[in-house]
């Protein structure tokens, strides 16, 4: 599909009829291996990941203010980490079928996109920023709503606290002592890193994990020593 083509799909996909800068909505879906291919250097979405991010952290936070006025800060701040979390955001792509407008060079083909939880999450906030800086506050944050609506009003206390949190106050009340994580290695090349994680009590490692970030790669290694610690 011809670059022009990705944009108009995606305009129509965000119900965007009047578009003030193309432009942003082709960076938005520009990935950096596309200038590896082509003859001039091109922008990709990373400034626009940026913008997108805190526009996104912003509207879910005031959509969960509203939502829920019985939640307290910290239960309100639970439930935002929960739901702007990379595997979350990467879903929400998959639900609009994001990875296959993606402008990518030669050396990543649209089904590894379509598996790459840290790309489609990138292309996600960019695509957030994009309309931000295109249509204003008021347009982004009915198409956000669009998607994280039903995911708030409908979102149970046991899905908020994080594994990472879960393990801390276990080990604590039984040892009063922390756990600490190490970064092990990184694999794969930069656009598409796995980080391998231990979760370490008293030199101890009780379980590793891994993620495309180092933080989804900690709340794996949390998870996998829960389920060791719950099986004992």
């Amino acid at each position: 599909m011809e670059i022009s083509n990705k944009v108009k799909e995606i305009l129509k996909i965000t119900h965007i009829k009047k578009p003030k800068d193309l432009k942003l909505y082709e960076l938005a879906l520009t990935h950096s291996s596309f200038n590896a291919d082509a003859k001039t250097i091109h922008q990709d979405y990373e400034r626009l990941e940026y913008i997108g991010d805190a526009v996104l952290g912003f509207i879910v936070a005031d959509l969960i203010f509203q939502i829920h006025p019985e939640m307290d800060q910290g239960m309100m701040s639970k439930l935002r980490s929960f739901l702007v979390q990379s595997k979350a955001l990467a879903n929400y792509a998959r639900k609009i079928e994001l990875s296959k407008y993606v402008i990518a060079g030669h050396s990543i083909d649209v089904d590894k996109i379509a598996k790459s939880d840290k790309i489609l999450e990138d292309v996600f906030e960019a695509l957030i920023g994009a309309i931000y800086l295109d249509q204003g506050l008021k347009k982004v944050s009915s198409y956000i709503r669009g998607f994280f609506y039903n995911d708030i009003k409908f979102a149970k206390a046991d899905q908020l606290t994080d594994f990472k949190t879960r393990l801390q106050e276990e080990m604590q009340s039984e040892h009063r002592d922390s756990v600490t994580y190490r970064l092990v290695k990184e694999e794969g090349p930069g656009h598409e890193k796995t980080f391998i994680v231990d979760v370490v009590f008293n030199e101890t490692v009780l379980a590793t994990g891994s993620g495309k970030s180092k933080k989804e790669a900690e709340q794996n290694a949390a998870q996998n020593a829960l389920k060791k610690k719950a099986v004992k």
